[in-house]
C-alpha cells in the first residue's frame, strides 16, 4: 500500500483509540496478502445512530482504491470491534474472489493462446 495507514483512519462521533487504530492497521496490511495493487485505503469508524430504543450502534466503512476500480464495504454492529472485524472479513472475501477471477482469466487467455499456436502448427 502506498499511503500511510494511520492517516487514513477517521473516527466520527467516537473517541480515538490507539488500540483500535493498531488493529485496523494490522488488518489493512493483512489485506495486502490478497491484493498487492491497493493504491489507497480509507477506514471510517463512526457511531451514526443515537436511538434510545436500539441502543448504540457502530459502523465501520472501508474504501479501497485498487488499480482498475474501487471497493467500498461497510458493516454495522453494537460493538465497534465486531463491526471492524465484519468489514475486514468481507473485504478479505471480496479480494480473494477478485484474485480468483483474475487467475481464471489468465488461465483462459493462456489456454486460448496455446490453442492458437497448436492450430498454426497443424
Amino acid at each position: 500500500m502506498k499511503s500511510t495507514p494511520n492517516d487514513n483512519i477517521v473516527f466520527r462521533d467516537i473517541d480515538k483509540s490507539a488500540a483500535l487504530a493498531t488493529t485496523v492497521c494490522k488488518k489493512l496490511h493483512k489485506l495486502e496478502r490478497y491484493c498487492g495493487d491497493i493504491i489507497h485505503s480509507r477506514v471510517v469508524l463512526e457511531a451514526p445512530h443515537q436511538h434510545k430504543t436500539k441502543g448504540r450502534h457502530f459502523r465501520a466503512s472501508l474504501e479501497l482504491a485498487i488499480s482498475g476500480n474501487s471497493v467500498t464495504i461497510s458493516s454495522e454492529h453494537e460493538s465497534i470491534h465486531r463491526a471492524v472485524n465484519d468489514t475486514f472479513a468481507s473485504a478479505e472475501r471480496c479480494l480473494k474472489q477478485r484474485g480468483e477471477r483474475k487467475k481464471t482469466r489468465r488461465h483462459q487467455a493462456l489456454h486460448e493462446h496455446e490453442s492458437e499456436i497448436a492450430e498454426e502448427l497443424n
